[in-house]
């Protein structure tokens, strides 16, 4: 017989904020200038997650594919927008590559763990699709952005160096064969730092959860895993395919490459 997980009431949820309270201090106390952001960022959270947990509860009642199809689309549309306005990138048009890659490598590999590793019935049960789906956009969301950030800084940064072989007769693909390698690795390098400390730095967050609510620990031990092996791959998909697109937008037709110095 499983414990009851112990609920919070709605007082006990207001005194989690004397944690934003005390960042705010910080910051004021040390001239950070950050004490707008948390406000805006503690709002934000409980705007979000109070909308989303009422959304949940009408999907999982719902059980309609097309309704967890919408989800899941609505999900890498807000994450492509995301690493789109935190690039800040006026020369390349990136939403769209971001967009559709993101779907189509997070969708295959979304099916693949829910349907057939995990074995949810059917495949797109909402219970388990969307919180899956959501782990694998949430945590490739920022390895994608780390991955595009140094992508496109490189690329300005050894201008020089590219064109330089692009001169000496070098295509586009062997003038940035080096700085996509390193793109990739910068993105894929927390979420491998994250398999080797878990279990002994931290207890991941799935398993936190599951345990919390009474599940036996080695089942959620495997969850945990299945969880951060999905991460791992969908990192390095995600990403590859997404700088592989925008790459190809940084340089014209004549192999020349158009991304300007910023500023420039």
């Amino acid at each position: 017989m499983t414990a009851a997980v112990p609920d919070i009431s709605l007082f006990q949820l207001a005194l989690g904020c004397v944690f934003i309270l005390g960042a705010g201090a910080v910051s004021f106390l040390h001239g950070l200038g950050l004490e707008r952001d948390l406000l805006l960022g503690a709002v934000r959270t409980f705007a979000q997650l109070f909308l989303l947990g009422y959304v949940l509860k009408f999907v999982f009642n719902a059980q309609d594919i097309w309704l967890v199809t919408a989800v899941f689309v609505f999900m890498i549309l807000f994450a492509a927008w995301t690493i789109r306005a935190r690039a800040r990138e006026k020369q390349i048009a990136l939403f769209w590559p971001t967009f559709l890659s993101m779907l189509f490598s997070y969708w295959i590999i979304s099916y693949l763990v829910s349907g057939v590793v995990v074995g949810a019935t059917p495949w797109w049960r909402a219970q388990v699709f969307i919180p899956l789906g959501g782990m694998v956009i949430g945590n490739s969301m920022n390895a994608v952005a780390v991955s595009l950030e140094r992508l496109l800084s490189d690329l300005r940064g050894r201008r020089r160096e590219v064109e330089m072989m692009l001169c000496l007769g070098a295509d586009y693909r062997e003038a940035s064969r080096e700085i996509l390698r390193n793109a990739i690795k910068a993105g894929m390098i927390p979420s491998i730092n994250s398999m080797m400390a878990a279990g002994v730095v931290f207890i991941p967050g799935m398993m936190t959860g599951q345990i919390l609510a009474g599940a036996d620990p080695l089942t959620a031990i495997r969850y945990q895993i299945v969880v951060m092996l999905m991460i791992v791959g969908s990192t390095a998909i995600g990403a590859f395919l997404v700088l592989m697109l925008v790459r190809r937008l940084c340089f014209g037709a004549a192999q020349q490459l158009l991304l300007r110095p910023k500023g420039g």
